[in-house]
């Protein structure tokens, strides 16, 4: 089964309401989605063009390449249609795969009983050709194979990336109320930020958004920090594609930029985990970190965007500070950040009336499953203008 030759379904999938930004990803690298939904982007392509989308994409979840798509209205059905598939030229029987599901369907009552279905349909095709059985379990560092099966209608896909892409891999201590990575990436492109000009993170907490505007401005993609994918563990992989695709996103990152980016947060023990996760990203000498008042943040002359993720109110902090502390913000910008675009992430609407600044811009996200808004001020100088170019 030359899967790593052959031209499939792929389905790249990501948290809802980022298929907009990973649309933008896919097109860049000059892929064409045959079609774009809340949580994902379709479109055709080999396993081997699965590596250079796992290496490049930074708002993506999972990359899965179809198998087979067949009928299937109950569990046995399932397991006859899978038992099929040659699956002694996918996995090694010396191998570990893991099974993961979406599935909808009037006889199962737990995604497990398909796991299982497949699992078995899986081992027993190959124990009939090797007579060995592969070891499987929940890791999803192996061969991972993934079922979608909704009524009667199944898709049966490699997962190649295995273990998510949403998580870049750098951020070795969370910090408080961490926001994801893929989720950090696509507001700052939701931005229009142009890569070029000042990027300011006051309240910056563990620096993810610091972090990954460093690493949008130097091309440095998330392949760079991993070494471990799905599709290694598929039968016919050649190491030296992925080295080769390795090797083109090292020559393409940039070292130095020739702008600011900032990032400050009152708490020292928050700063010097954001710190340290920028030297895993390597992107520690691009970003000037302080220990500061978010009021304090230094705010260059030379405009561009400036970016709060404060608190919700859900989980941390106190209401009513809150709405203090969101006034402030909103003063901190009309007096502080004339010239610049500002940006405030939020979960809390009531909060977010207290910036006392009327919003361009409302950009919908979510923040696991907390409905969330990127709000867009444009703080002009003076009379109102034309927003700037970069």
């Amino acid at each position: 089964m030359q899967v790593f030759h052959t031209e499939s379904k792929i389905i790249i999938t990501c948290n809802k309401r980022l298929s907009t930004y990973l649309q933008q990803e896919v097109e860049e690298l000059g892929f064409t989605p045959v079609r774009v939904f809340p949580t994902g982007v379709e479109l055709l392509g080999t396993v081997t063009d699965c590596i250079a989308l796992n290496l490049n994409l930074r708002c993506a979840s999972q990359v899965l390449y179809l198998i087979k798509s067949f009928k299937a209205d109950d569990p046995k059905q399932l397991y006859d249609n899978l038992v099929e598939i040659e699956w002694e030229k996918l996995i090694d029987f010396t191998g570990y795969f893991s099974v993961t599901s979406n599935v909808n369907n009037e006889h199962i009552l737990t995604p497990l009983f398909a796991n299982v279905k497949v699992k078995d349909a899986i081992a027993d095709r190959i124990k009939s050709v090797k007579e060995l059985r592969p070891n499987s379990g929940a890791d999803a560092n192996k061969t991972v194979i993934h079922l979608y099966w909704q009524d009667s209608e199944a898709d049966i896909f490699i997962d190649t990336s295995g273990e998510t892409l949403a998580k870049h891999s750098y951020r070795k201590i969370p910090g408080k109320a961490p926001m994801l990575e893929a989720l950090a990436t696509s507001t700052i492109m939701a931005t229009h930020w142009g890569r070029k000009s000042t990027f300011i993170n006051p309240m910056c907490g563990s620096g993810t958004l610091a972090i990954e505007a460093a690493l949008l401005a130097t091309d440095k993609c998330p392949g760079l920090f991993r070494m471990n994918y799905g599709f290694m563990h598929i039968m016919g992989y050649d190491e030296t594609v992925f080295f080769t695709e390795r090797r083109k996103l090292k020559d393409k990152a940039k070292k130095e930029t020739g702008f600011k980016i900032i990032a400050t947060d009152i708490s020292a023990d928050a700063v010097d985990i954001a710190q340290k996760n920028a030297k895993t990203a390597g992107v520690e000498h691009l970003i000037d970190f302080s220990v500061c008042d978010f009021a304090d943040t230094e705010v260059p002359e030379e405009p561009g965007v400036i970016m709060f993720n404060p608190e919700y109110g859900e989980r941390l902090g106190v209401h009513t500070k809150l709405e203090a502390t969101y006034k402030r913000i909103g003063d901190f910008m009309k007096k502080d950040c004339l010239g610049y675009r500002g940006y405030v992430f939020t979960g809390n609407p009531d909060l977010a009336k207290k910036i006392g600044l009327k919003a361009a811009r409302k950009m919908e996200f979510y923040n696991g499953k907390l409905d969330c808004r990127l709000l867009e001020y444009e703080l002009y100088e003076g009379t109102k203008r034309e927003p700037r170019e970069e």
